[in-house]
């Protein structure tokens, strides 16, 4: 594997260490051996480096840049093989879209999965994704038992809204995207930035309410 792909980014030249160069190169090994049967080398490479490129000119800590690269080029190339008709689980895909997909987006996502388990796969993005996740929107989906302090702030991309079943928009507005075919649901919750812990609990709440009916109106159970 070749170092030419990311040396075309200004950001990547930048932040670019010999430690980066080795994490990359095990995580393409990773990839490709998961996507073997589906897709080529130099797909999954493109994959890797266009995500390691997003992250890498907006990133406030570098650290973690590879693995964050990696888990959104597995997304990615999940989302691509189903748009191609390479993967179909029959499991619904649902995605939640915000501004900055750093709290409203990311606390339905916990609500998804906590509630829905393995029976659908869910995504979430920002139209311009923020630095890092609310804080206060960690805090109280711990409070509940739910651990969303992993996830991260990503973009949306082309094959992540066409793979997606159910699209749900909070308060991204006019640059919320719309494809034909999907489902489109538009949930109207406060921004959580800058809010109280007690605002953002009603937040939460709010969250779960729609969340459960959305499980509901899809005939998904909850675990």
């Amino acid at each position: 594997m070749t170092d030419s792909p990311l040396a075309h980014t200004d950001a990547v030249r930048d932040t670019l260490t010999i430690d980066h160069r080795l994490a990359l190169r095990t995580a393409a090994t990773r990839l490709q051996r998961e996507f073997a049967e589906l897709f080529g080398v130099e797909t999954i490479e493109k994959f890797l480096y266009a995500s390691f490129n997003q992250f890498a000119s907006r990133a406030t800590v570098l650290n973690f840049l590879p693995l964050l690269a990696e888990r959104f080029a597995r997304q990615r190339l999940q989302a691509l093989a189903k748009v191609e008709g390479k993967a179909l689980t029959g499991k619904p895909i649902v995605l939640f879209l915000c501004t900055h997909n750093a709290g409203r987006s990311q606390m339905a996502l916990g609500w998804f999965t906590h509630l829905a388990g393995d029976a659908a796969v869910v995504w979430s993005g920002g139209s311009e994704p923020g630095d890092e996740i609310n804080p206060v929107a960690v805090q109280v989906m711990a409070e509940v038992g739910i651990d969303i302090a992993r996830e991260y702030p990503k973009p949306w991309t082309e094959e992540i809204l066409q793979a997606a079943d159910v699209i749900v928009t909070m308060g991204c507005g006019d640059s919320c995207p719309i494809y034909p075919g999907r489902r489109y649901e538009n949930w109207e919750l406060p921004d959580p930035d800058g809010e109280s812990l007690e605002v953002v609990r009603t937040i939460r709440d709010d969250i779960e309410g729609h969340v459960r009916h959305l499980l509901a109106s899809l005939d998904l159970p909850t675990s």
